[in-house]
């Protein structure tokens, strides 16, 4: 189940950079519209991929991890992000909300099944939406695995990982009064919602600098500055999921409903020194899931763009395109 990966580099694994074939916003509904692009062989395998954060967005890198002759690649924004209009905006915009415009796009664009790929958040994205459509997913291919429960938020954001970035760690603490610190993530929220524009991108920048910081194995600490706008947006969206804890029916739900995708065989890339989503929750995940293929990758933390963890995601994408697959 469980097989190591040394970290290469992912320059000889990427495809080269390929343009979309369809652009477009689609109106998903409650004032929403999403971007939205397909990219790839239109009469190709679909994958739908599901960025991070939430609040990450797509971008063109993340077309480079599926051979363009076999996959009819779609990737989109989530509301409240990139390109997705309004921006910033946690109005109707909860997990539920991202499963059913799932769901509204793959209608949209006639497919009757597809592989799910998606980490980080993108991964607990993924799981929900299959747990909530089994029939529709052929295949689960997830990253850097985080499934919202309390115990992940607490060691990203009341210290856990903390201990490893004490610096790090200080500088995300520093801005918050000592009294306030019992609870990061509402603190956080008091300041990225409070309408004060300036005060938002500030904190926004903060937060993102936080968690940029920790996303690499090779990383020195420091996070650096985020663009304002996508900061902000990046930052009120996660804060606003995390203080809901996903819009999930408990704490452990996603892991009580693996019976729901039983049949649907994953496989699971996971960093070994992931600081943001440590490997624990995969291994559990991948121990309840009899499809679910654990691959943790030797020398990676988090991010996609890693060495090791580009080079294993593609070598998965290569391996389902070898055994023939199709809609």
């Amino acid at each position: 189940m469980d097989k190591s990966s040394g970290q290469k580099s992912a320059v000889s694994y990427l495809y080269p950079p390929i343009d979309p074939f369809d652009q477009r916003m689609l109106d998903v509904g409650d004032g929403h519209t999403v971007y939205m692009e397909q990219c790839g062989n239109p009469d190709g395998v679909p994958v739908v991929v599901l960025h991070g954060g939430p609040g990450g967005g797509c971008s063109p890198a993340m077309r480079r991890y599926f051979d363009p002759s076999v996959y009819r690649v779609i990737l989109f924004d989530q509301r409240g992000c990139g390109r997705s209009r309004p921006h910033a905006s946690v109005t109707d915009n909860t997990t539920w909300h991202l499963v059913a415009d799932i769901d509204l796009i793959r209608q949209t664009l006639g497919i009757d099944r597809w592989i799910v790929f998606g980490g980080s958040w993108g991964a607990t994205l993924s799981l929900v939406y299959a747990q909530t459509h089994p029939d529709r997913v052929m295949r689960l291919v997830l990253r850097g695995v985080f499934l919202m429960t309390q115990r992940e938020l607490d060691w990203f954001y009341q210290g856990g990982a903390g201990q490893f970035w004490p610096e790090a760690w200080a500088r995300f603490c520093d801005p918050i009064p000592s009294e306030e610190r019992g609870d990061m993530i509402a603190a956080y929220h008091r300041r990225l919602f409070s309408g004060d524009l300036s005060e938002e991108v500030r904190f926004g920048r903060t937060w993102s600098s936080w968690e940029n910081a920790l996303a690499t194995i090779t990383s020195t600490g420091h996070g650096g500055e985020a663009p304002g706008e996508y900061a902000r947006a990046f930052a009120r969206l996660e804060n606003h999921y995390f203080t809901h804890h996903g819009w999930l029916g408990d704490d452990h739900q996603i892991l009580d409903r693996v019976d729901r995708i039983a049949d649907i065989p994953g496989v699971i890339v996971q960093g070994r020194y992931d600081m943001i989503c440590p490997p624990v929750t995969a291994y559990e995940l991948a121990s309840r899931w009899p499809g679910g293929e654990l691959r943790i990758v030797g020398d990676a933390g988090h991010a996609l763009s890693e060495p090791g963890i580009s080079a294993e995601l593609v070598r998965a994408m290569n391996r389902i395109a070898a055994e023939g697959v199709t809609a």
